[in-house]
């Protein structure tokens, strides 16, 4: 059973308009309410495919919350720091399964690029995301939030790329 949740998360931490960073708890949050928006969906799925990294902890939250015991991921490397690049696949799980109860999970569609890349390997797999900018919107098939195409986003895993300012809103304590 899902923790309730929140109409909304939490105002975003970065006063900085092109900018926004998450919080662990905000994170969670917005996990469970994409748990939510795909149980009301009334599909099921089999399996997650985690898009690593940023992928991973969500992917979690919602496999424990839809119970989907079979977990896989996918390395795939498009960004470096806040430049977008090529999408790289680095490695990936066996391709000789159900694509239909499939349900790859991401913490953001930017461009859409990570999630057409995938497609190209699973065309009938089910997308989600916890973010999505306009590009990347078509490529996801549930979202949790819109943000700005020219808004960079910040998630607590990602602590070691904090500018000062983003590290003195969430706490040294994440270092």
């Amino acid at each position: 059973m899902s923790a309730p949740l929140s109409s909304s998360p939490a105002a975003p931490l970065s006063s900085h308009p092109s900018e926004r960073a998450f919080s662990w708890q905000e994170i969670h949050i917005l996990s469970l309410a994409l748990a939510e928006k795909l149980k009301a969906s009334g599909r099921s799925w089999t399996r997650i495919i985690a898009v690593t990294r940023g992928g991973m902890v969500p992917a979690c939250i919602i496999a424990r919350e839809l119970d989907i015991r079979l977990v896989d991921s996918i390395s795939i490397e498009s960004h470096a720091h806040q430049t977008r690049g090529d999408v790289h696949i680095r490695s990936q799980p066996d391709l000789h399964y159900n694509q239909i109860d499939t349900l790859v999970i991401d913490d953001l569609s930017d461009s859409g690029n990570t999630f057409k890349a995938i497609r190209a390997l699973w065309p009938q797999a089910t997308y989600a995301c916890l973010f999505v900018k306009p590009e990347g919107q078509p490529q996801a098939d549930y979202f949790v939030e819109h943000i700005a195409q020219n808004c960079w986003v910040y998630l607590p895993w990602e602590s070691q790329e904090f500018p000062d300012h983003i590290t003195r809103q969430i706490g040294a304590h994440l270092l």
